[in-house]
């Protein structure tokens, strides 16, 4: 987003696929004891497959892929073949298909690695890459120790690519056509009690409302306040509050607008303790306002927007107080506020609106953590309770 501040001096990106906990999976093939071979190994097992000359004639783009598992192609930092179809992928996913900006940067991303892969196994056209070399591309990312999430979003990246190529830059076929990968994982979102945030809130506020060695300092306390509140009263996304300006608070009704993914709008309201938290920073934001701060709901350190990443740390610090919970990122504070409000008798309806979910179905993953819920309605319900 333009105007963003406080961009972390190590440049890490937020899009690239962590090593799980644990070390790198196993081989792909690989049939974990008493059970059948994950999706992911299957997809591994089928590029190996398709590159060893054994069970699948040998193209020139196969023959390539065997050489990636010898010499990991995608560390490759000349310009591969697609780098130059970069740009205008990137504009067509922000311009025309208004995605989020950590879509667009998580998409080229990939398609930046799938160029490296293919330059470093020597596919030098993008007319010679097909399905098995796609394979290829994924069984390397496997074994480089990706998430499955993160393999999941290539081949969402590669479908999307591919069709914009074939549609707009002349590419006479989809390699990527049918090309399937592993279900993401649907793992139980972190909740943090509300006991134990209702602490740490409190503790920001305090430290917001105490003493500071200068006005500055003072801002930044109130700005991280005000954050927090807003995270775990509203359910937001951290994009959504990035995003956000001044403009889009309504502090008479205690509503703020968002603009949640593909460009929807939702209003969501927030409490009387996140609306004096926001009066606070009100006051303080001009001692951090710089030339570029616009409207911005919130402010960096140097009076620009906030930078996601920076928004992010300042989440994991809060978090980082509360014991006993491994949550460090924002949306622990939207899981949160969600099974909270289904534990004090909120409808699944409601929950969905203040989210901005699509379907029902979403939502209903937090149906599955709110255990005082489901145990509050045995108790009630249940003859033999």
């Amino acid at each position: 987003m333009a105007g963003q501040d406080e961009t972390p001096a190590d440049g890490r990106t937020l899009t690239d696929g962590r090593t799980p906990a644990g070390g790198p999976p196993a081989p792909g093939g690989r049939t974990p004891a008493g059970g059948r071979p994950s999706a992911v190994e299957r997809t591994v097992a089928v590029g190996r497959a398709a590159t060893n000359g054994r069970s699948a004639p040998q193209t020139r783009a196969s023959r390539s892929v065997d050489a990636a598992e010898r010499t990991s192609p995608a560390t490759s930092t000349e310009p591969g073949p697609l780098d130059h179809y970069l740009p205008g992928f990137r504009a067509h996913l922000g311009l025309e298909r208004s995605r989020s900006d950590n879509t667009v940067r998580a998409y080229t991303t990939d398609i930046a690695d799938l160029s490296r892969w293919m330059h470093g196994t020597g596919i030098d056209d993008i007319d010679l890459l097909d399905r098995d070399a796609l394979r290829g591309w994924l069984a390397d990312r496997h074994q480089r120790g990706l998430a499955r999430s993160s393999i999941t979003r290539g081949i969402a990246a590669v479908h999307t690519f591919f069709r914009w190529a074939v549609d707009t830059q002349g590419l006479r076929h989809d390699p990527a056509a049918g090309l399937k990968g592993p279900r993401p994982a649907r793992h139980l979102p972190e909740v943090v009690g509300a006991t134990a945030l209702s602490t740490m809130l409190e503790t920001l506020a305090d430290t917001a409302l105490g003493e500071h060695e200068d006005e500055r300092a003072a801002a930044l306390a109130a700005r991280d306040w005000a954050l927090l509140e807003l995270l775990y009263a509203t359910g937001a996304r951290i994009g959504e509050l990035v995003g956000a300006d001044r403009a889009h608070l309504d502090r008479t009704q205690h509503v703020l607008t968002v603009t949640g993914k593909g460009n929807r709008q939702r209003r969501v309201p927030y409490g009387q303790r996140a609306g004096e938290a926001l009066a606070l920073w009100e006051h303080r934001r001009p001692a951090l306002a710089g030339p570029r701060a616009a409207d911005a709901l919130f402010l960096g350190a140097r009076g620009a927007r906030i930078d996601p990443r920076v928004a992010r740390g300042v989440v994991a610090r809060a978090l980082d107080t509360v014991p006993d919970t491994g949550a460090r990122g924002p949306h622990s504070l939207r899981h949160s506020a969600a099974t909270h409000l289904l534990d004090g008798g909120a409808d699944l309806r409601s929950v969905q609106e203040l989210l901005g979910h699509a379907t029902v179905a979403t939502t209903q993953i937090y149906t599955h953590v709110s255990v005082d819920r489901l145990r509050k309605a045995y108790s009630q319900a249940h003859p033999r309770a």
